[in-house]
Formats: structure tokens, C-alpha cells, sequence
């Protein structure tokens, strides 16, 4: 990943002394051409056949513009973050205005996703700047806070324990924001706010002896005076024993759904993720003495 800062730096001082331009390659990405001038880096990736453009440089002291029409086309998307603190009067950052005369941003331009390359300056406008902000991409960040998990199994026969073939199993999950929702979280690019909540949709349970169980509730807790009752929505019965396991027990895996919608930036959109976790049952034959 090749990430470039418009900062002044020894090398592009004495470059734009030169007029020369300054060639930066890191991790093999030595197929795109890269121009730094006074303040501003550009990266023109070599792929004249994708959509967008590159972010446009400032004009620097030589009155050219750095960035221009000439940019070749490419997959570039742009996010923006109000500067805090915004910098002081007479930084270069202001682009000639004064503090209260619109903000300062810090622009994140990326071209070819998270393993490609990526421009970050800081840019003057007169208004929040809301052009390439993706709604989609700030959703994923709110579901990133979220923290979810898989479901926090409960079974019973309780892990440790030992069932029987033929008596009722039991399995829940605790009804906690991230492991099973509802859960909400929000991020912000400039003045554009993304609001995402997610909910698990279902669990499917592999119960190890190559059945599986869907439910669409998060279960029902076992409690000692349910007796030997099935599981009024999220139950199963082994009909053979895990002696023959590795370590005489069935590996459950309970894999959780989660549904996330989002709202922002006048779209709205769905999500979908799924988390897993797992734990062991152990189940004996029953024996019967005459």
C-alpha cells in the first residue's frame, strides 16, 4: 500500500527547487506515476480504463496546476474529515482565507481499494464538502464499531456436561448488543453521517453429527424445572452417541446472521455479516439394566 501526505519535506523542496519530478514506489506498486510538488503529491495510476479521476492538486508558487485534466482516468474515491484542531492563521492549509472563512478538510483519496494507493492532504472549503463521500463505505466503518460477535452460546446439556441420545437439547444465545443486537453506531465524513443497526436475522446450529438447525429466535435459556421438555423454538436431539469423536464429543458451531441497515446522505442500504463461535457436547447411550 503506497500512502503519500502533502507535507513539506526536505526531498520535495529540493525537487520543486529542480522542477524535477519526485518518483515514489513502496510495496512493488511501481506501475503508477507519482509528481510532488511544493505542497501537494499526485499519483497517476496506470489504468487508463477505469472509471473516475484522480484528486486534483492545488496550484503551487509556480502557478501551475499539479493536478489538472491531464489525471488519467481512474478508480479513485475521495472521503473528507474536518481538521481538529483546524490549523493556525496564516498556515498555508487556508489556501490564502482566514479561520471562519469556510475549514480545513483532510482529504483521504484512494485508488484501487485498501491494497492500492493513497493521497492524504489537507484542502480548504468554503462549505463541508460532501463530493465522494460513499454513504457505503462510511456504514461499514459504523458496523466496525459495533464489535459483533458470534452468539454467547448457551446449551444443555452445559459444555462439560453429558446428555443422553434422545433427550431434548436446548440452545440459546444471551440477548447482548454484540451478540445479537440490537445494535446501532454511526460515522461521519465532513458533513456526511452514516446511522447503521444492525440485528441478528437467524443462527444456524451444526450440531456436529451433520445436521444443522436454524433458528430465528436467539433460544430459550434451560432452566432445571423445564424437566425433560423440548425447546419451544431452538431445540435438537442426538440420535447416536459422541463416543466415537475425537474426545467423545460433538463440536457445536453456531454461525449468527446479522442483518445491518443504514440510513445517510438521503440513501439508505442493507448489510449482511456473519460470526460464529462454538463449543462441545458430550452424549451417552442410554443403558438400560434388566
Amino acid at each position: 500500500m503506497l500512502t503519500l501526505r502533502s507535507t513539506v519535506t526536505a526531498t520535495a523542496l529540493t525537487a520543486a527547487a529542480l522542477a524535477l519530478p519526485v518518483p515514489v514506489y513502496a510495496d512493488g506498486h511501481d506501475s503508477a506515476d507519482t509528481h510532488c510538488g511544493l505542497f501537494t503529491c499526485q499519483v497517476e495510476a496506470n489504468d487508463p480504463g477505469s472509471e473516475g479521476k484522480a484528486p486534483s492538486g492545488n496550484r503551487g508558487d509556480d502557478g501551475g496546476d499539479n493536478g489538472g485534466g491531464g489525471a488519467k482516468k481512474s478508480k479513485w474515491s475521495c472521503t473528507y474529515k474536518l481538521a481538529d484542531p483546524q490549523p493556525p492563521a496564516g498556515s498555508m492549509d487556508w489556501e490564502g482565507h482566514k479561520p471562519g472563512d469556510g475549514s480545513v478538510y483532510e482529504q483521504t483519496c484512494s485508488y484501487g481499494g485498501d491494497d492500492g494507493y493513497h493521497v492524504i492532504r489537507m484542502v480548504w472549503a468554503a462549505d463541508p464538502p460532501t463530493g465522494g463521500v460513499d454513504p457505503a463505505v462510511l456504514a461499514q466503518r459504523a458496523v466496525d464499531k459495533m464489535r459483533l460477535r458470534g452468539p454467547d452460546i448457551g446449551i444443555a446439556p452445559k459444555a462439560g456436561g453429558h446428555g443422553l441420545v434422545g433427550l431434548p437439547v436446548w440452545m440459546w444465545t444471551a440477548k447482548t448488543a454484540e451478540a445479537y443486537g440490537p445494535n446501532t453506531a454511526s460515522a461521519s465524513a465532513g458533513a456526511v453521517t452514516v446511522t447503521a443497526t444492525a440485528t441478528v436475522d437467524r443462527i444456524v446450529w451444526d450440531m456436529g453429527d451433520g445436521h444443522q438447525v436454524t433458528c430465528t429466535t436467539a433460544g430459550t435459556p434451560y432452566q432445571s424445572s423445564y424437566g425433560k421438555q423440548s425447546s419451544p423454538d431452538c431445540g435438537y436431539r442426538y440420535l447416536r452417541s459422541s463416543k466415537d469423536e475425537p474426545g467423545a464429543k460433538y463440536p457445536v458451531t453456531a454461525t449468527s446472521t446479522w442483518t445491518i441497515d443504514w440510513r445517510g446522505a438521503g440513501q439508505t442500504g442493507q448489510l449482511t455479516q456473519t460470526r460464529q463461535s462454538q463449543t462441545q457436547v458430550s452424549i451417552g447411550q442410554l443403558k438400560v439394566l434388566n
